[in-house]
């Protein structure tokens, strides 16, 4: 009991209620598409960032680069405080702007000219809120590492890029063009971000290193990493060639860092194997020590697992699976194909990050471990649903659906290859995403649509009832000699999904609806039960 309540508390990912959510002002400015926004599409980032340990601050510019789809006169740019804007700078002119929360309205002489590729400057300064609970509730941490020098990195998930730089804060819009991160430190310490390292140089401020992202990127995923770092790689042989795989640790933790991350290129296998090429060779990718648990910054992937497997050494399906691999290696690795290849446009459909990246840990099993394994493993962490709120949150107010978009999201998806029956299929579906929505952001329903005409199956009530509802479709059923007798509780109208029941041992499809329907075999039916792998309840009626 007592490490069930452990890791119960361990997978709460998302600080969440199941009570009913009311949505202000603010939240519609963070979570939608104003005008103040839909007039730009956003090109790069040119980021520099001077950070200073000691007073916990930090001090920059960011240089935006747009094409204006629209001919208007005002911007908005999101920077949340304490953080503050101190100059805007367009066309070497000094602009005015307004400020409403977090969100900043900046006011162009006139009306930007429609199809031209524009850049303006904010120069931003102050000390960033202190995250509380990283990475989920978010911002920097500031610790020091055994030999009291400073360790410090940033994670934003939820909170938003905006807790700690402007830029534009909603994930429907990606830099095109990537990112240049610039992060200036004090000369005895390292600083890491996305991307590949392209130079250094010194000052009197201290050592300035150089990064550089070529792919489009989230802004959540923008990171910056501090600390008395030593560096070692290895080149993996992918699928589009050689991969730069790096790690960034602790001086103190190389030696066990270089045994803990030999998982890396078996991960790397595996999800090359289910989901396609890594989507991100231009950019390498990383491994970086933090001073928290982990996430899943694109081509920056940030550990703190403790150099063991597991999450934090515990087992979150209680199967004995959970041990065989490093649950940060491999889940936010994961992600570097849902979430960062493939991101969701609205945060209320983040499922498709986490849904797919706790199924990710299933498939990483199959792969290593075989098929049996996988099940075992993925079915186990059905003790962590709690089916309080739906998975898909609410559209346009910047919130996120259940934490049990992780678990329940993965046994949908599960259930889903059950209803294939034909692996082979199933990976093409999974590859043929990463492919197709190759850097993109969607929204669940074009995931959902996309997965339906590939698998040649209307997938309309499937996906409405466990996305959208917190029902779990119960099987009831009676047995009368060799007549068995089944319909569906607990389902929306027209819920018909097929299951497989396991009578006598052998196994029958069977195809419930939430009419009476019965099936006569040729044998008395001595025992039945539905099979495990799909996600339902089931209970005979006597």
């Amino acid at each position: 009991m007592k490490q069930t309540i452990l890791i119960l508390g361990l997978l709460i990912f998302n600080i969440v209620s199941s009570i009913a959510q009311t949505f202000d002002r603010q939240d519609s400015l963070r979570g939608s598409i104003t005008p103040e926004r839909a007039w730009w599409d956003l090109k790069h980032y040119k980021l520099m960032v001077s950070v200073d340990p000691d007073s916990r601050s930090i001090q920059g510019s960011n240089t935006i680069t747009y094409r204006v789809l629209q001919p208007e006169s005002v911007m908005q740019i999101d920077l949340q405080a304490p953080m503050k804007i101190d100059s805007v700078i367009h066309d070497k002119k000094l602009l005015t702007f307004t400020s409403e929360g977090s969100a900043h309205y900046i006011q162009f002489p006139k009306e930007q000219s429609k199809d031209g590729e524009e850049q303006l400057t904010i120069h931003f300064s102050g000390a960033p809120r202190v995250a509380r609970r990283p990475p989920w509730d978010g911002g920097f941490t500031w610790q020091k590492d055994a030999n009291g020098k400073p360790f410090v990195a940033n994670a934003n998930q939820g909170i938003g890029a905006s807790v700690w730089w402007p830029n534009k804060d909603h994930p429907y819009d990606e830099p095109d063009r990537g990112v240049q991160l610039s992060i200036t430190v004090p000369k005895d310490l390292v600083a890491v971000g996305n991307g590949r390292l392209v130079g250094t140089n010194e000052s009197t401020n201290g050592t300035t290193w150089h990064w550089n992202v070529s792919n489009p990127i989230n802004n959540y995923g923008v990171n910056i990493n501090i600390g008395d770092y030593v560096h070692f790689g290895e080149t993996y042989k992918g699928l589009k060639g050689d991969l730069d795989m790096d790690y960034w640790v602790l001086r103190d933790n190389e030696a066990k860092a270089k045994k803990q991350f030999q998982q890396t290129a078996g991960m790397m296998e595996a999800f090359e194997h289910w989901f396609g090429p890594y989507p991100f060779y231009e950019d390498s990718f990383k491994l970086v020590e933090v001073p928290y648990l982990g996430m899943e910054h694109q081509s920056s992937v940030t550990y703190g697992n403790n150099y063991g497997n597991g999450y934090l050494g515990n087992d979150l399906s209680g199967t004995g699976w959970g041990l065989k691999f490093d649950f940060i290696i491999i889940h936010e690795a994961g992600h570097e194909w849902f979430a960062n290849n493939i991101t969701n446009q609205d945060v209320a459909d983040m499922w498709l990050h986490e849904g797919f990246t706790a199924y990710s840990e299933n498939l990483y099993l199959d792969y290593h471990f075989g098929k049996e394994a996988a099940a075992d493993y993925v079915i186990g962490t059905r003790r962590m649903i709690q089916n309080d709120r739906p998975i898909i949150g609410t559209y346009h107010v910047s919130h996120e659906g259940s934490s049990d978009m992780y678990y329940k999201g993965a046994n949908i998806l599960h259930t889903l290859r059950q209803l294939l029956e034909d692996d082979q299929k199933w990976r093409s579906i999974l590859v043929g995403l990463n492919k197709d929505f190759y850097h993109q952001t969607v929204s669940s329903a074009m995931v959902e649509k996309y997965i339906s005409k590939a698998a040649g199956i209307d997938l309309t009530e499937f996906w409405g009832q466990y996305l959208r509802t917190t029902m779990i479709p119960l099987v009831e059923y009676k047995i009368e000699g060799n007549r068995l007798s089944f319909r569906y509780e607990d389902v929306i109208k027209g819920f018909d999904m097929p299951v497989i029941a396991v009578i006598n041992g052998k196994e029958e499809w069977i195809f419930p609806t939430s009419e009476w329907k019965s099936r006569t075999f040729s044998e008395t039916i001595q025992s039945m039960e539905i099979k495990r792998d799909f996600y339902v309840n089931s209970e005979k009626l006597e």
